[in-house]
């Protein structure tokens, strides 16, 4: 089945007519909003922010920017963010956002890698950028966000109010708009190249998939440097007249207060903030007296076998305390939540919908449609995209791959892995899946994370690692091939980041003082071998590796498994 659309499409426009249109619209709706330190709320209408826009792309050219010239911003969810990137694509600018947590190597590769002219910073990162500068030629320009104390360093938030306004030159849909490097899961970051056709494909599809506009009020948790929050937490609310509120903080504190503030309607996630959130439910619960945990899982029971609506009726109380009660769509993406995590969020009657896709698709490929979703799987081709399952076995399982006006360019100053990654019109993602009856896709892994045995049987390790992942001892794991230490032969194993946290509460429970590493080892991976009696022989680690530190990741909380390999 096709997914279902609730409304017409929009036509294809460059971003800077988005933001345009929308202005001549909702003039007087707000924008963007945040709270400041001083707990006041910072808010801009679409009129303002249009108006904001297009001074500060003034002042770009002031500066000799220029069409075509590539421009960084790197730094926290903010208005400012947002202000930023926009004005250097009204001055048709291509954008090379920059992931605050690399490294400034990593940051220097990148800039010098995409020809960057100017980088726009938060204070926070001025020093790192002006010393990236002074080793990288194409980089003239550093520019601060807010008014810096500095009067070396000019700021966007000084020339919104100091420079005359100046309208967009006459971009076509098909010129770039951004050169997104991936921090990646598999090795080294390439820069994937996304056009205004791209972003507009996208930003057109969500608008004929889901209901949202004027009232619904985003509210934005995921860094607006990834492809994922850009363009379906950013530019898909701004196209529609919807409000876009930025989270001042992910601690739960914070995080809590500012949902209650704004109880938002949409809201885009990865799978580690919802575990987060089932997991301070949960134990809220079990701090509370008998009465209550005995009602709480009684609802629980009721709501597994009325569905979604009596779910979303019985858990209401629950959903308003941590201001998500207005929620229509809980859209996860980033990479894959575990089943146990969605069922206990459409238990509470959470509207959650799964999703998929890759920077290199601008970036959903598919999502659940809410009136029929099935969250084991990744959900249905968005509208407007095309997938297939080529070189399928006997499964029914090969490679994913996708055809739309969603999907890149190529890879900026790499052609071979443009062609070996865009075949025939097609983009060969990489990754694993199948599709049922229905046109539903399952994700089943990484092509290159394929484990073979010496009998030709394939295991993905995405399906054993979800099984030992329901662990209340296991925060992280990884199931790979590895040596047997005593007789050196290759075997499979699972490498496990254990659940402290739990693992000493559970330890207080039996009253125990402390856990040896023996003690935690035994623990682990007495549960790890009983979860894993479900898989078949093959597919059941022969041992278990503790690590104490967290596996490497990505932006996106993506384990970085090659890192892992590397290490043994």
């Amino acid at each position: 089945m096709e997914f279902p659309v609730v409304r017409n499409f929009k036509p294809l426009r460059v971003i800077p007519e988005i933001l345009r249109e929308s202005a001549e619209r909702h003039s007087e709706l707000v924008a963007l909003q945040m709270q400041q330190k001083d707990r006041t709320w910072l808010k801009l209408t679409y009129g303002e922010l249009v108006d904001k826009v297009a001074r500060i792309a003034s002042f770009y050219a002031s500066l000799g920017l220029k069409e075509g010239d590539r421009i960084s911003v790197i730094g926290h969810n903010s208005p400012h963010w947002g202000m930023a990137q926009l004005a250097l694509m009204w001055l048709g600018g291509i954008a090379v956002p920059l992931d605050p947590r690399l490294t400034i190597h990593e940051l220097k590769r990148i800039i010098q890698h995409a020809g960057v002219s100017a980088v726009v910073a938060d204070e926070g990162y001025i020093d790192d950028i002006l010393e990236i500068s002074e080793d990288v030629p194409s980089l003239k320009h550093v520019i601060g966000m807010m008014a810096s104390s500095s009067d070396d360093i000019p700021s966007i938030e000084e020339a919104s109010g100091n420079f005359q306004p100046i309208e967009y030159p006459q971009i076509q849909i098909d010129n770039l708009a951004m050169i997104l490097y991936t921090s990646g899961t598999t090795g080294v970051a390439k820069g994937v190249m996304l056009s205004h056709r791209n972003f507009a494909a996208q930003v057109s599809s969500m608008f004929a998939a889901f209901d949202y506009g004027p009232g619904d009020i985003f509210f934005s948790v995921l860094p607006l440097h990834h492809v994922f929050e850009f363009t379906t937490g950013f530019l898909a609310p701004l196209d529609a007249g919807s409000t876009i509120v930025y989270a001042r903080s992910l601690k739960s504190r914070v995080l809590k207060e500012d949902l209650l503030a704004v109880r938002p309607t949409v809201m885009l996630v990865v799978p580690l903030l919802m575990e987060k959130i089932v997991e301070g439910i949960h134990k809220e619960v079990s701090r509370s007296s008998g009465v209550k945990r005995f009602a709480f899982n009684g609802l629980r029971s009721i709501s597994k076998v009325g569905g979604r609506k009596a779910a979303r009726l019985f858990f209401k109380s629950v959903r308003a305390r941590i201001g998500m009660d207005r929620l229509k769509y809980l859209i996860s993406g980033g990479a894959a939540m575990p089943r146990w995590v969605s069922q206990e969020l459409e238990i509470m009657g959470f509207p959650i919908l799964q999703g998929y896709g890759l920077t290199e698709a601008a970036p959903v490929v598919s999502v659940n449609p809410p009136n029929r979703p099935k969250n084991e799987s990744v959900g249905l081709p968005l509208p407007g995209v095309k997938v297939k399952i080529v070189n399928q076995n006997i499964e029914g399982i090969g490679e994913i791959a996708v055809r739309g006006d969603n999907v890149m360019v190529g890879y900026y100053k790499n052609p071979s892995a443009t062609e070996k990654t865009i075949v025939d019109g097609w983009l060969m993602t990489g990754d694993l899946g199948r599709m049922d009856i229905d046109g539903y896709i399952y994700v089943v892994g990484r092509k290159k994370a394929v484990i073979v045995t010496k009998g030709g049987k394939n295991i993905y390790p995405e399906e054993i690692e979800e099984v030992i992942g329901e662990s209340p001892f296991v925060a992280e794991v990884v199931v790979l091939l590895g040596r047997n230490p005593v007789n050196g032969k290759e075997e499979l194993q699972a490498i496990v980041y254990p659940n402290f946290d739990y693992i000493e509460s559970y330890a207080k429970g039996k009253n125990i003082d402390v856990f040896s590493d023996e003690d935690i080892q035994k623990l682990v991976e007495t549960d790890v071998m009983k979860r894993t009696q479900v898989l078949a022989d093959y597919k059941r680690p022969k041992r278990v590796v503790i690590r104490y530190e967290e596996f490497p990741k990505t932006t996106t909380r993506k384990i970085k498994r090659y890192m892992v390999e590397q290490a043994g």
